[in-house]
C-alpha cells in the first residue's frame, strides 16, 4: 500500500473535519449563549453551559455558579438550567420538589411563562442575529456595486485585444446605451456569445471606443461543494476555453453544453494563469434552487460564473447594510423551506437532504475557497440551524414553544407523562431523520 499517497487524502479529511468543527462550534456557541443570556436576564439560573457532549476536557465555574465546559464530542452543545433533568430541559420533578419557592423561580420550569418562552426563543433568534451581523459586515467591508457599470477590477482572461481598465464606466455595448448597471447586466445577458464585443467607455472624462472581452465569459467565479468541478480541482479564476474541443466564449454556452451532456463525460480545456490544462469530468444531476423560488433539475458540474470585471463598489450605510443582510437571511430561509417542501412532496430528490457528513464536506469546501467564503457559509448555516430549531418537534426549541403556547391557552402545562412521551417521540423522529441523512451522505446518494 502506498502510504505516502494517502497523506494528501488524510490531510483533506483532517481539514474538512476541522472546518466542520469550527463552523458548528461557532453556531452552537451563539445558539446556546442566546438561551443562557436571556435566561439570566429573566432570572433563570444556568447550572451548565457545555460546548460539546461526553467527557469534559475543560471546565470552570463562574461567580454566578454556572459551570462552563468544553466536552470531547464537538457536535453540539447545551445549557442545563436549574431543575432540568437533562440537556433537553426535561423536568426533574424530584429535584424541584425540594426547592423553596424562591429557588423554584430560578428554574426553567418554575419561572413565569413569558420568561421561559423568551429563553427558548432566544437560541434561534441569536442564530438569525449572527447571520444578520455577518452579512451586514460583509456589505460594509466589501461594499455594494455602484449604480453605474463602472469597472472596479478586471479579471484575468486570455484576451489579446484592448482592455477595459479600472475606473472605466461602460456607457454602451455594441452601440446600445447602458445608462446604469442594471441595463448593462440585462443587455450583456442577452448578447449572442462572441469572443469580443464593442464597448463605449467614459475614461476620466474622455469617451473611448474599444473592443473588449465578452461581458459574461466562461470564467469560474465559484466552485460548489460536493460537485464534479471540486473533485477535479477546478478553482475560481479558471477560464473554460472549450468543451470536447468546441470553443466557447460565454458562460451560458458552458451551461448549455453541460446540460445537453446527459451525464456523459466531458473534456474541458482550461486556461489557468497563462497555462492551458485538459481536465475531464462527469456532470451530475442536481436539483438547483431558482432565485425566483422553486427548484430546477439539470445536469451540472458545479460552477458559477460572473462578469469579466468586478464592479466598482460604494460603502453602504449601516441601515442599508442591515437591510441587505435581512434580505440575504430571508432568502436563505425561504430557499431552505422551499427545498424541504419540494423534498416532502417528491418534486426533488431526497438526496438534497444532507447529514453531518455532507455538511462537513460542504464546510471543508467553503473553507478551501478562502476565509470570506467560509464566513459567509457559517452565516448561511447559522440561519438554517435557527430555522431548524423552530420546527414544532419536541426536543427542539420549536417544540418547547408549542408546549408554552398550549400552556398559555389551557392555563396549565402538559402533564409530565405527556411531555415524556412527546419528547421521546420527537427524539426518535430526529434520530430517524439523521440516520436517513447519513445514509444519503454515505450510501444512497
Amino acid at each position: 500500500m502506498d502510504f505516502v499517497g494517502l497523506i494528501p487524502q488524510f490531510g483533506n479529511v483532517v481539514f474538512t473535519i476541522a472546518a466542520f468543527v469550527v463552523a458548528l462550534s461557532i453556531i452552537v456557541a451563539v445558539h446556546e449563549y442566546g438561551h443562557y443570556i436571556v435566561g439570566r436576564w429573566t432570572g433563570i439560573h444556568a447550572e451548565v453551559f457545555s460546548l460539546g457532549f461526553g467527557p469534559v476536557l475543560y471546565s470552570r465555574v463562574d461567580r454566578r455558579g454556572t459551570r462552563w465546559q468544553i466536552a470531547a464530542l464537538p457536535f453540539g452543545g447545551y445549557v442545563k438550567f436549574l431543575g432540568d433533568a437533562d440537556a433537553a430541559s426535561g423536568r426533574d420533578g424530584a429535584a424541584i420538589s425540594t426547592l423553596s419557592a424562591t429557588e423554584r423561580r430560578r428554574t426553567m420550569h418554575g419561572a413565569p411563562l413569558w420568561a421561559r418562552a423568551a429563553t427558548v426563543a432566544a437560541g434561534p433568534a441569536f442564530n438569525f442575529a449572527l447571520s444578520l451581523l455577518v452579512f451586514a459586515g460583509f456589505y460594509l467591508v466589501q461594499g455594494v456595486a455602484t449604480d453605474t457599470a463602472t469597472v472596479g477590477r478586471l479579471k484575468p482572461v486570455p484576451f489579446a485585444g484592448e482592455s477595459l481598465l479600472p475606473g472605466d464606466t461602460i456607457t454602451a455595448v455594441n452601440g446600445t446605451p447602458t445608462p446604469d448597471m442594471t441595463a448593462f447586466v440585462e443587455l450583456a445577458a442577452a448578447l449572442p456569445p462572441t469572443p469580443a464585443v464593442d464597448y463605449t467607455v467614459d475614461r476620466g472624462g474622455s469617451v473611448l471606443a474599444l473592443r473588449g472581452p465578452f461581458p459574461f465569459p466562461p470564467i469560474v467565479d465559484g466552485v460548489q461543494p460536493q460537485s464534479a468541478a471540486l473533485d477535479v480541482g477546478l478553482a475560481p479564476g479558471d477560464v473554460i476555453l472549450s468543451v470536447d474541443g468546441q470553443p466557447i466564449a460565454a458562460f451560458e454556452e458552458l451551461r448549455t453544453l453541460v446540460g445537453a451532456s446527459e451525464g456523459r463525460p466531458l473534456l474541458l480545456t482550461v486556461w489557468r494563469a497563462g497555462e492551458v490544462l485538459e481536465i475531464a469530468l462527469v456532470p451530475r444531476r442536481k436539483d438547483l434552487p431558482l432565485r425566483e423560488g422553486g427548484f430546477e433539475t439539470r445536469w451540472s458540474i458545479g460552477l458559477s460564473g460572473g462578469l469579466v470585471f468586478v464592479p466598482d463598489t460604494r460603502r453602504p450605510g449601516p441601515v442599508e447594510a442591515v437591510g441587505l443582510a435581512a434580505q440575504e437571511t430571508w432568502r436563505t430561509i425561504t430557499t431552505s423551506l422551499s427545498g424541504l417542501w419540494h423534498i416532502a412532496t417528491g418534486m426533488i430528490s431526497t438526496c438534497n437532504l444532507q447529514g453531518p457528513v455532507g455538511i462537513a464536506e460542504t464546510s471543508g469546501a467553503a473553507a478551501s475557497q478562502g476565509v470570506e467564503t467560509f464566513i459567509l457559509f457559517i452565516a448561511a448555516l447559522s440561519t438554517a440551524v435557527g430555522l431548524l430549531n423552530l420546527f414544532p418537534v419536541p426536543v427542539l426549541d420549536g417544540g418547547h414553544l408549542v408546549f408554552h403556547a398550549y400552556e398559555a391557552v389551557a392555563g396549565r402545562p402538559p402533564s409530565d407523562r405527556a411531555l415524556r412521551a412527546m419528547m421521546s417521540a420527537g427524539a426518535a423522529l430526529i434520530l430517524a431523520l439523521m440516520l436517513f441523512a447519513i445514509g444519503n451522505d454515505l450510501i444512497w446518494c
